[in-house]
């Protein structure tokens, strides 16, 4: 599983840097569309609003659930995708998020979802993804905590990067990132009115709430600062304690979830290529030789 320090990297280098320099996006390869793939909590819509906020994109909402029901009929729909990309096209860079990417691509839709129509944008979009020229900097990023109920073959066609996002653990929270996992601990409880003391042991709660995501760190801290709990900080400092009693009422990220994200990359495109490089065959192409029966050649000892 690649770490978060990778999945930064990779996203400076597909999005961040395309988007915020013009010369990086003409002489780059280029990438019409990304795909964040990871468990809820991960941070994968964060990331969506941190590459808006590096490179000042104008940011596009085509999630399913946010256009259900608004311009009906193929023309309407036509119309509003066609607006969308022209703005886009003319207050460049932007970037077309679409949140539960995997609805469009559905194998069979739920029933309950069916009124929505999730897979209505997928026919014009595609045609709209091949319209985009290399001088447009326009980037379209999917985000999905369910790849698996998508049809393998047409999401991997459209979603040409697909970046795995792993669950987060001790290490990469807590001994290699000390610095940026006080600073997210600090920030959120200073953010919502809270005081970091002596009396509150990070690295304890660091091991405690491992399989925990960023969201659920938000959540956690939003329920033990109250009105009430800020008041009384003066006299009771903020403990370890107070947010593991929270915490234990979530479920974490459990490595199942992760196993199974793991197995539906190595299907794809990418992945397969990711194992073969990693195996050593990346490049070998096997071509059968002339001669003899089923192509293949008779060497004399």
């Amino acid at each position: 599983m690649p770490s978060l320090s990778d999945v930064r990297q990779v996203v400076a280098l597909y999005a961040v840097l395309p988007l915020g320099s013009q010369a990086v996006h003409e002489k780059a390869p280029p990438v019409k569309a990304m795909l964040l793939v990871g468990p809820s909590g991960v941070g994968k819509k964060m990331l969506v609003h941190a590459i808006c906020q590096e490179t000042g994109a104008n940011l596009f909402d085509l999630s399913p659930l946010n256009v259900a029901g608004k311009y009906p009929g193929k023309s309407g729909l036509q119309m509003m995708l066609h607006m969308v990309f022209k703005v886009a096209r003319l207050m460049q860079p932007s970037v077309i998020w679409i949140g539960d990417a995997e609805k469009m691509f559905y194998k069979k839709v739920p029933r309950d979802e069916k009124e929505l129509d999730p897979k209505r944008l997928k026919k014009d979009l595609n045609k709209i993804l091949k319209s985009i020229r290399g001088e447009d900097c326009v980037l379209i990023v999917g985000t999905t905590n369910d790849p698996q109920s998508a049809e393998l073959k047409s999401f991997c066609k459209f979603y040409n990067k697909i970046i795995l996002i792993p669950r987060p653990d001790y290490a990469s929270r807590y001994v290699k990132r000390l610095y940026v996992f006080k600073v997210i601990w600090k920030e959120l409880i200073r953010k919502n009115g809270g005081e970091v003391t002596s009396d509150l042991d990070l690295s304890s709660l660091a091991k405690i709430s491992d399989g925990y995501t960023q969201g659920h760190m938000v959540q956690v801290v939003l329920s033990v600062l109250t009105e009430r709990r800020i008041q009384q900080l003066p006299k009771r400092p903020l403990t370890a304690s107070e947010f593991v009693s929270h915490l234990a009422r979530i479920d974490p990220v459990f490595q199942e979830e992760e196993e199974a994200l793991k197995n539906w990359y190595a299907k794809t495109p990418l992945g397969k290529k990711r194992v073969k490089a990693s195996s050593g065959k990346e490049g070998e192409e096997e071509t059968p030789e002339k001669g003899g029966k089923g192509g293949k050649k008779k060497v004399k000892k």
